[in-house]
């Protein structure tokens, strides 16, 4: 427990423009609070009243490490303060009440009621790979918004020009109109819908080209932290992208259980009268359920031969096609984050 190894704990509920501050000591009472403006002046101003009234050993405990507290904990990892993360806040279950001040002073009773907590990491490979998974998904959807509106107005074009377009495949009808020009015989509303497919298949094809580059650039970096894993059954470079992320590094998930709840993926009990089943839960973090959603659908399509073994098994047990998945997601939850323990490499 972290109490055993610290005096104060000083919790931060973090903001864009300003965070809010909370020390506590080890039985919980609240001993100082504070704002503090989110700049490296604030934080050393900041960090001059911590020393004043919680010296060493203490710990920070930052909600948000990842987002807004990033430059914070970069700030005090880089003067070697003890640095812990803490998950997402709620209310107060009895009062309901919230403000910044109480969710700094929740964030250190967290930290200091519970196991030990991971400490975060800001910066170096894996956050370039947050970056550019998150690039490339904007990319991907760009594209996708593009083909959708170029099709749409093919539905409304004059009857030559969609009998020339229509029948084409994707990559063809990108490429041909992408070269549509405009002259003076075509009337307003002609010259208007040319110029919008030549626009949307432009923007497609750009999307395409950035989604290309940003895959390269994930593929080499996920081979990097994590050799091997693209050998795994299913694991593509995205799905592993987005495991990494989740997992991010040794310590900061305590277990492969609370890896598969953080994925969706561990078992929720929905028995009712004579009927004993389990489903997924339906919260956490819905792009790492999707990374193991799509690689649990790989599997299966390839006919993987143990995952095919696995779903004819437990449907023979009784289970339908749908809870024989969610059973295959926890046991593939659990077999990565066993992976990832083992073979991944320090960023």
């Amino acid at each position: 427990m972290l109490a055993d190894e610290v005096d104060y704990v000083i919790g931060v509920d973090t903001h864009r423009d300003e965070h809010a501050v909370a020390v506590i000591d080890r039985v919980g009472s609240v001993v100082a609070e504070a704002v503090t403006a989110t700049n490296d002046a604030a934080f050393e101003q900041l960090l001059g009243q911590i020393d004043a009234r919680a010296p060493r050993p203490r710990a920070w405990a930052i909600e948000g490490s990842g987002s807004y507290g990033a430059g914070l904990v970069r700030f005090l990892s880089d003067r070697g303060e003890r640095v812990l993360e803490v998950h997402r806040l709620t209310r107060d279950r009895r009062s309901h009440a919230k403000t910044d001040a109480i969710d700094a002073v929740r964030a250190a009773r967290t930290a200091l009621s519970r196991d030990l907590q991971a400490t975060p990491r800001v910066g170096g490979a894996r956050e370039a790979l947050r970056v550019l998974v998150a690039t490339r998904r904007s990319a991907v959807d760009g594209r996708r918004v593009a083909l959708q509106q170029l099709r749409a107005f093919l539905v409304t074009a004059p009857d030559p020009l969609r009998r020339e377009l229509g029948q084409l495949s994707e990559a063809r009808l990108l490429a041909r109109c992408a070269r549509l020009r405009t002259n003076a015989n075509h009337d307003r509303a002609d010259r208007a819908l040319r110029l919008a497919l030549r626009t949307c298949a432009q923007r497609a094809l750009q999307a395409r080209d950035e989604t290309d580059m940003l895959d390269k650039e994930i593929t080499s970096l996920v081979d990097e932290l994590a050799p091997g894993l693209r050998d795994e059954p299913g694991v593509g470079p995205i799905s592993a992208a987005q495991v990494l992320i989740a997992w991010s590094h040794p310590g900061r998930i305590r277990s492969e259980a609370a890896f598969a709840r953080i994925a969706g993926a561990a078992p929720i009990p929905a028995t009712t009268g004579q009927t004993v089943r389990h489903r997924l839960d339906r919260g956490s973090d819905r792009q790492l359920n999707r990374a193991l959603h799509t690689i649990v659908l790989s599997r299966r399509q390839r006919q993987h031969p143990a995952t095919i073994a696995y779903i004819d098994r437990r449907i023979a047990e009784g289970k339908t096609t749908r809870e024989a998945t969610r059973c295959l997601k926890r046991y593939t939850a659990r077999h990565l984050y066993r992976r990832l323990n083992a073979i991944t490499n320090s960023p």
